[in-house]
């Protein structure tokens, strides 16, 4: 029944309003030192609780090259396949014989450049065999790597530090057949596999990693202020090895074999960076046979370039942990440039940076067994960054 209230009418009881509770904010908390630790030792608790076997993908496919297989026999079916390394199979004697990818091919060209010419590297490659591929090392003076690897029901954790105390950027999992008692090549657990396996389960503990990148020390940063002036025939942006639209393609070859790198920012004359060049796009050229192309300028090898590259992904220094391992989860990325301002370059992380910090430093230093020797001199170099699923990115 509704009442007219007028001046004269019975004064009407209200009935008291339900006070509403007040939203909570949406600000993150607070984030300090000791919550930070306490997600990484949260992390490192859930590695260890997992095994290499829990992160493989529901689908992949896994390339294996004989030891004995011609080098660009074995090139063209790496990029057939999509994939940027492969493991290496002694067929004679049904061992692991180590890891075939893209540093083997730049000390390939290393090697002919300081030794041959192209005509010669452009016959020798048609019957060069990876078995041999250990030769170019020592030749180069090139070290090679241990010929380690691990078990599929190793824990992540132990994994993981092994990737970090070998400097590698994979390692293979093998297991033992039964019935034969021969290897049995499983899969590789790469640096991006592990990392992206991270940002999918540790979803909680990724968002209170709020503190800034370079405040962690994660990555490699210019070691002077913007406003210092750089001695004539130094590197400004030291200890960064950068290049310029006018260095030839052979000088950032140089880089990468020297310096053990496998992409080399490229900057204007302030300072912007305007590209990157990578191991992968190298590795473009030789297989169209151009191995004179190597003294192009970048600018001119550019226009070669594999439509698919994904581009140049940027952060800055002030970008949380927690973010970049989001945006691991949500695409491929092997590196970050690190830039301040319009885009001048600041630093440089890559995923061996952000594995370092995630595991600790705990046991890195630790003495590993010695080598054995790879059979029939295979065992190859693994200083790129690559993947045995199909990639979408270039390692």
């Amino acid at each position: 029944m509704n009442a007219n209230l007028s001046p004269t009418s019975p004064k009407v009881r209200r009935k008291p309003s339900a006070r509403r509770t007040r939203a909570g904010s949406y600000m993150q908390p607070t984030q300090t030192q000791e919550t930070h630790d306490a997600a990484l030792h949260s992390i490192r608790a859930f590695l260890k609780g997992r095994t290499s076997y829990d992160a493989f993908p529901v689908s992949f496919r896994l390339i294996v090259l004989d030891s004995q297989l011609e080098v660009k026999k074995a090139l063209q079916c790496l990029l057939s396949n999509g994939v940027v390394s492969a493991p290496l199979w002694n067929s004679e004697k049904s061992l692991f014989a180590g890891m075939f990818t893209v540093s083997d091919i730049i000390h390939l060209i290393q090697y002919y450049y300081h030794t041959s010419s192209y005509d010669n590297a452009v016959t020798d490659v048609e019957t060069f065999r990876l078995e041999s591929l250990r030769d170019i090392e020592r030749s180069l003076g090139v070290a090679t790597p241990p010929l380690l690897h691990e078990h599929p029901n190793a824990s992540l954790y132990d994994a993981a530090k092994l990737l970090i105390q070998t400097h590698a950027r994979r390692l293979p999992l093998l297991d033992e057949d039964t019935e034969t008692g021969h290897e049995v090549i499983v899969s590789v657990l790469t640096q991006y596999r592990l990392l992206k396996f991270i940002a999918i389960n540790c979803t909680r503990d990724i968002q209170i990693l709020h503190l800034p990148l370079r405040k962690l020390g994660i990555g490699t940063y210019v070691d002077r202020a913007p406003s210092d002036q750089t001695p004539e025939g130094q590197n400004p942006y030291h200890p960064i090895a950068t290049a310029t639209m006018t260095t030839t393609v052979f000088d950032v070859v140089h880089m990468f074999s020297e310096q053990g790198i496998s992409a080399v920012p490229i900057v204007d004359e302030n300072g912007i960076v305007v590209n990157l060049y990578e191991t992968v796009d190298v590795i473009t050229l030789v297989r169209l046979g151009a191995y004179q192309s190597l003294d192009l300028t970048i600018s001119e090898a550019l226009h070669q370039r594999s439509p698919d590259f994904p581009g140049v992904v940027i952060c800055g220094a002030s970008d949380s942990l927690g973010t970049l391992l989001q945006l691991i989860k949500k695409r491929r990325v092997h590196r970050l440039v690190v830039v301040e301002g319009e885009g001048r370059l600041l630093g440089i992380i890559t995923l061996s940076d952000v594995l370092r910090y995630v595991i600790g430093e705990v046991g890195i230093k630790e003495s590993l067994e010695p080598p054995e020797e790879p059979p029939n001199g295979a065992g190859t170099s693994t200083s790129t960054e690559a993947q045995t699923e199909p990639s979408d990115a270039p390692a």
